[in-house]
């Protein structure tokens, strides 16, 4: 098959730049499509971070700067580029210090819908001062859905994109990009206004997402129960009379890991590395946890781990039902890993004031720490009200850890609810979202627990898992090339 060419704007990808799963898939994927024999050039900001950290970052020559306008101020763009941490692959960077030297990936600044719109304006540009004429351009989550239209509209003169299909990922349906009316005049559309949906306008309103979804080729999501989920009120956010209508195009792909990364025999910020043949040195990683974060160890006391953004999307309210009965009512150990909003960090602190040397909150991120969560607990919690794909999940089957779950999204796709009878399953799963349904799950988590060969068998079964990009990126391929000419499918 001839090779595609692939332009990939994304507003994050790891290890530059990361908030949650969009940065790793925007690592992951195009890694594996390029060990494909694909040309993908991966485009997102230059923000502080990248060029304080990046290694080899360095200005790239030949397309000099790249001038976006809008209703008032022209924007300069300078372009960078950095080889991805260990691989041949270049990230390219949009250097704008007016938009994107901020504290934070994401703002509450009256410029916010400047900023995405600019990055998705420059990247379109830059193939053109490459002459580099994409087969697919892959726009992901709000942030860059404008982009199917301005091939459309503003950039369809120029015959470098007219073969060019466009396809939009949508990685969390709760971001649409929902900006003021009065930003039309910042996008330079032109007569492509009349392209975006007219009663949101007459509303005053510009949904960034929805503009992308009435225009891109065809959609994505990052697992098959999202895609149906997403279509019904209960998870369409408003979106899913839409996203019905466009049922033939919407295809739900499962997100791939990292398999090096994360990786129980290889991993460095382990104490103990282990493999299903060695599960009794996992146990090292467990004290090592306890000790990281000053709770005590005690050999056969179960750990219950979390790794999360902390809202209400993540369920952690059901923990607020849940865990102060568990806690009070069993000899157990509680981990939570994350930060997020005011509400929930107070609870998680409150539980380790409430319930000394049994729970602990570690706010904020670090690395080590959430492998060493994953590798030490003995439950890994996902009380996810909605979870488009999961990742942690995933990490923790690979991780000898099985998770307790809500079967939504991703997770219901990844997780096998264990059978005793059968010894199948990987891990423990409960439908509805209540603080009890969530009780429930550990409960039985607990008592698989007391059965050391069931327990095992549990374990060993995820970690047999296969949630290899290997698998997911030639799915993403067969999309990209229904998109286009026949031609293109031939050797």
């Amino acid at each position: 098959m001839t090779p595609l060419k692939v332009l990939f704007v994304t507003a994050e990808a790891a290890p530059f730049a990361k908030t949650g799963g969009l940065a790793d898939v925007s690592f992951s994927l195009p890694l594996a499509l390029a060990a494909l024999g694909h040309d993908v050039r991966v485009i997102l900001p230059l923000y502080p971070r990248i060029r304080e950290q990046a290694e080899g970052l360095a200005p790239l020559a030949g397309p000099g700067r790249i001038v976006i306008p809008s209703a008032h101020h022209a924007f300069e763009c300078g372009v960078f580029h950095a080889k991805f941490p260990g691989t041949s692959l270049d990230a390219f960077f949009i250097d704008c210090p007016a938009l994107f030297d901020r504290d934070a990936i994401y703002t509450q600044d009256t410029d916010e819908h400047l900023r995405f719109t600019v990055l998705t304006r420059a990247a379109i540009e830059l193939a053109q001062r490459w002459q580099w004429a994409p087969d697919i351009a892959h726009a992901h989550d709000w942030h860059t859905a404008l982009l199917p239209l301005y091939l459309r509209t503003t950039y369809a003169w120029d015959r470098l994109f007219e073969r060019t299909k466009s396809l939009l990922t949508i990685h969390n349906l709760g971001h649409q990009g929902v900006f003021s009316a009065h930003v039309l005049a910042d996008l330079g559309l032109a007569e492509g206004s009349k392209l975006l949906h007219q009663e949101d306008l007459k509303a005053g309103r510009i949904n960034y997402l929805k503009t992308g979804l009435l225009h891109a080729d065809k959609l994505s999501t990052v697992s098959p129960t999202y895609a149906r989920e997403i279509q019904t009120p209960a998870f369409g956010f408003g979106l899913d009379e839409l996203l019905r209508a466009r049922g033939a195009d919407l295809h739900g792909i499962l997100n791939g890991i990292d398999m090096d990364t994360w990786n129980p025999r290889t991993d460095p910020h382990l104490v103990a590395r282990y493999s299903e043949k060695s599960l009794w040195r996992k146990e090292k990683n467990k004290q090592a946890l306890l000790e990281s974060v000053g709770l005590p160890y005690a050999k056969g006391v179960p750990v219950l781990g979390i790794v999360t953004r902390l809202s209400h999307q993540k369920g952690i309210e059901l923990l607020e039902g849940a865990l102060p009965r568990v806690l009070a009512e069993r000899d157990v150990r509680f981990v939570a890993l994350g930060s997020g909003e005011p509400r929930y960090e107070g609870f998680l602190e409150g539980l380790a004031h409430a319930f000394p040397g049994k729970a602990r909150l570690w706010r904020g991120f670090n690395e080590r720490l959430a492998h060493l969560v994953e590798a030490g607990s003995d439950m890994f919690l996902m009380p996810s009200l909605y979870e488009p794909c999961g990742l942690n999940q995933m990490y923790s089957q690979r991780y000898g850890t099985p998770p307790v779950a809500r079967k939504t999204g991703g997770l219901a796709d990844t997780i096998e609810h264990f059978d005793r009878a059968t010894g199948r399953g990987t891990g423990f799963l409960f439908e509805h979202f209540t603080a009890t349904g969530l009780e429930w799950a550990i409960g039985a988590a607990l008592e698989v627990y007391a059965d050391p060969k069931a327990w095992s068998q549990v374990m060993r079964n995820g970690m047999a898992g296969e949630f290899s990009w290997e698998n997911e990126a030639p799915r993403y391929v067969e999309l990209y090339r229904s998109m286009l000419p026949a031609e293109a499918h031939q050797p």
